[in-house]
Parts: C-alpha cells; structure tokens; sequence
C-alpha cells in the first residue's frame, strides 16, 4: 500500500517550531503482565517525566468489525492483479513496511516515495507524507484506486466483495447493514489498524520506572537525542507524527525524488520539501528511511539529519549511542492468528494480473513519470 504519505524524513532531529507534546500525550497507569515485572515497573504517579511517553496498549472496541478489517488488509482479491494487499506495501512481519526504497505496485510499477510503517499510524496527526488524508479511513480506500499501487475500482471492488456470502455476513455482523458500500470497507480496515500498536518497549519500561530497562549506552545515546534538540520534533507516544517540518532546516535536502510535500498539495513554495515527522517507534524495523528511502541505515540517517536539521555532525560514537537509543524504541509487535480468507464463487471477479493491454498502459506511465521527474 505504497501511498505517497508525508512524514519527514525517518529522523527529523529537532531544528523545527514543534514543541514537546506533553499534554497531547498523557500516561496512563503502567500494566505489568507479571508479579515480577510489577515490582520494578512504575505506577502513573511516577512515569518519568520525558518529552517521549510511554505507549500503552489498545483495547479493541468492536471485536467484529476489526476481524472483518483484517480480512480484507491481507485479501489481495482487492487489487486488479489478485496478488497485491495492503500488507504487500505494510508487512506486519516486517515493521509495517516492505523495506524496499519504493514499493512496488500493479505491473512491477516502481512506487513514487517510501511507504511508511502501518503500525502506530493511528498516533499520526494525518495520513500520507503530505497528509492529505486526515485519517486511516480516508487514507484506506487510496491504494485500492490508485493506478499505480492495487490497480482496481471502488466499484470493482465491492463486485468482489457482494459475491462472497461471508464477506456479506461479516459486513452485515459488524454494521447491522445488509448492502455493503466503500465506506465500510474503509472504515473496517482502518478499525483493523487501529490495533496495530506496539507498546512495552525498553523505552517504555525505563520510563515507567524500571531504571534498569536501558544500558548506559542507551542512555547516553537518549541524553545526546533530547539535548541535540531532536524532541522538538519527535515526542509524544509516537516520538514523531505530529507535526509536518521542512525536510533541509540549515542544509537543503539532496535528492532525484520528486515529491514536494505539502508544497505539492498547497503549491506554496514555503511548504516545498515539507514532510510529516514520521514516528521513531519500530525505527530498526523500518529501513529505509526519508521519504524517498535513500538512508539504507539508521547511522545514514542519524548521520544526515544531525547535519540536514541541526547543523551538526555526530562523531560516530555519538552516532552509535543515538542508534543504541533508537533501538531502544522496538516495541512488542502485533500478534494474532492470520486470517482465512473466505473463498470466492463462481460470480466473483477473476483477477486479470496478466492483461498485455493494462501492462503496455502501465510501463507508458512509469516511462513518462520517470521523464516528469528528470525534469523537475
């Protein structure tokens, strides 16, 4: 689900206007899964008090429509080709990403910008590296329509999805309505996503109170990140995804991508390489990083973004710290039992992943983005 999303770049290390989001993010009561655990982890009353917060759990609210919101983020009979899901471009086994520079779509298109991580998106302050989606619902249906990613039609798509008497049960089961329409469909995968929150990760633990969760290393690297102003930017829950900032504070940002930003969607020249601050929760899992994945490695981007956003240039042990920290932020992952998709019947939509005309279409189009972007 390659979707042109705007978080700036994986580090966006301070230099920008955000502000530490003390009140946006509020600690909730630590919850130990173990006597053990409970006598060295913190109550609310004393979580340390960080720019960075301690991310707790989710409760799932609507056990029917997050099933059903899981079926159709793993069902590739929602694209044209029958082969690619949402969890092609946001694999759950990898981070919520697919670790490649830009994903790839229907007919091995190459993807325009990085496709962020899935998980925590819920935290993001909007959708897309240009936010022009003000949440994972309306973010949800893009992919689906988009030429360039899963290839089909809304209207295809709900074909596919009326022709399967389970699929029709389960959406009448989670919105107590017999026709099924797109904004369901949307709402259910984002219901589904919603879920995908990673907590308990070492950070979490030593802010909660367990002094001994993080090794010195970690914590010099935690100390060099908070004073270098890199919280500006990333804070909260999330460590990222509230605020939009320049991509290029003190230096401009070099590269052959052609994605403005929010500048592409405002046309203001001052909101030019203006990116949404990605989260740093998952941030090992989730190379490569920048919007256009051109950082391979977590020390290429620390490495950058002092330099691009700071103005500063990190001594590679200072590097190694702030990855040590970083690391730090890899929470548990989502756990559930992969979903057996209903079967189709002889009305649903074959899949066409084949068709020479819709190929010959496609490799015009990549060949012409490629020229708009050589150009730009």
């Amino acid at each position: 689900m390659n979707v042109q999303v705007v978080m700036v770049s994986l580090l966006t290390l301070g230099m920008a206007t955000a502000v530490w989001a003390e009140d946006a993010a509020k600690a909730e009561p630590a919850k130990t899964e173990a006597a053990g655990d409970a006598a060295k982890t913190a109550d609310a009353g004393t979580v340390k008090d960080e720019p960075i917060k301690p991310l707790e759990a989710v409760t799932v609210k609507d056990e029917a429509k997050v099933e059903l919101g899981k079926k159709l983020y793993f069902d590739p009979r929602l694209s044209k080709s029958g082969f690619i899901s949402c969890n092609s471009c946001h694999n759950l086994s990898m981070g919520g990403t697919d670790n490649l520079q830009t994903s790839i779509g229907d007919h091995w298109q190459q993807g325009p910008i990085n496709a962020p991580t899935v998980l925590n998106s819920s935290m993001n302050v909007a959708q897309f590296w240009d936010g022009r989606a003000k949440d994972l619902k309306e973010q949800a249906g893009g992919p689906i329509a988009n030429p360039g990613e899963m290839a089909f039609t809304h209207e295809l798509a709900l074909d596919v999805l009326k022709s399967i008497p389970q699929y029709q049960d389960e959406f009448k089961s989670a919105f107590n309505k017999d026709a099924i329409d797109i904004d369901m469909v949307k709402d259910a995968i984002a219901a589904f996503e919603d879920t995908l929150v990673t907590p308990d990760a070492k950070f979490d633990k030593w802010l909660k109170g367990d002094d001994s969760a993080l090794s010195e290393t970690e914590l010099k690297g935690y100390k060099l990140f908070k004073e270098s102003g890199c919280v500006a930017c990333h804070n909260g829950p999330a460590v990222g995804g509230a605020s939009f900032q320049k991509m290029g504070v003190v230096e401009p940002y070099k590269t052959d991508n052609p994605a403005e930003g929010v500048g592409g969607l405002t046309k203001k020249d001052e909101d030019r390489f203006k990116f949404k601050v990605p989260t740093l929760r998952n941030v090992e899992l989730t190379y490569p990083y920048f919007h256009d994945g051109a950082a391979k490695t977590l020390e290429d981007a620390v490495h950058t973004m002092g330099q691009l956003q700071l103005g500063k240039k990190f001594t590679d042990e200072e590097t190694a710290d702030i990855v040590a920290f970083l690391k730090t932020l890899t929470g548990k992952q989502p756990e559930f039992q992969l979903p057996i998709l209903p079967p189709s019947t002889n009305e649903t939509p074959r899949p066409e992943p084949f068709n020479k005309a819709d190929k010959d279409k496609a490799k015009q189009k990549d060949a012409g983005a490629k020229a708009d972007g050589k150009q730009s």
